[in-house]
């Protein structure tokens, strides 16, 4: 059985501690006989409402395989650690290899931005020489 978990971390948590307290969560279902097919972190996202008068949160999504008892291992997990705001754990009948949704498209915006960052860097230092020539020129006529 898969299950899919994503869990929402107080935004006042660093990102490493939410690695950290990610890790610790892996390790509870691994004793408990299960193993991780894929960890994801969203990063700091806004959330539909507030949550405890919190506005943000750190999102992870786990996608676990193992028994029904690996997944309430992480389920209880998640309940007793206080700095996890929401959860929710669904069974999937399938898995897919693909990135989630919200991965794909943060990993094309990079994609699209990392071309016209390489565009513009060229063309900015094409014109910087012509704009040190174009000074000297000005200030020799001026002369």
């Amino acid at each position: 059985m898969y299950y899919e978990t994503i869990f929402i971390v107080n935004p006042d948590v660093s990102q490493e501690n939410t690695d950290i307290l990610t890790d610790a969560l892996i390790q509870r279902i691994e004793k408990a006989g299960g193993r991780i097919v894929k960890r994801e972190y969203w990063g700091s996202r806004p959330l539909a409402y507030q949550i405890a008068k919190r506005k943000r949160g750190h999102y992870v999504l786990l996608v676990t395989d193992g028994e029904p008892k690996a997944a309430a291992a992480l389920q209880e997990g998640i309940q007793l650690d206080e700095r996890i705001i929401r959860f929710l754990t669904t069974r999937l009948t399938e898995l897919s290899d693909e990135p989630s949704p919200l991965l794909r498209r943060k990993v094309r915006t990079e994609e699209a931005a990392a071309p016209e960052a390489a565009a513009d860097a060229p063309a900015a230092e094409a014109a910087a020489p012509e704009a040190a020539a174009e000074a000297a020129d000005g200030g020799e006529a001026a002369a």
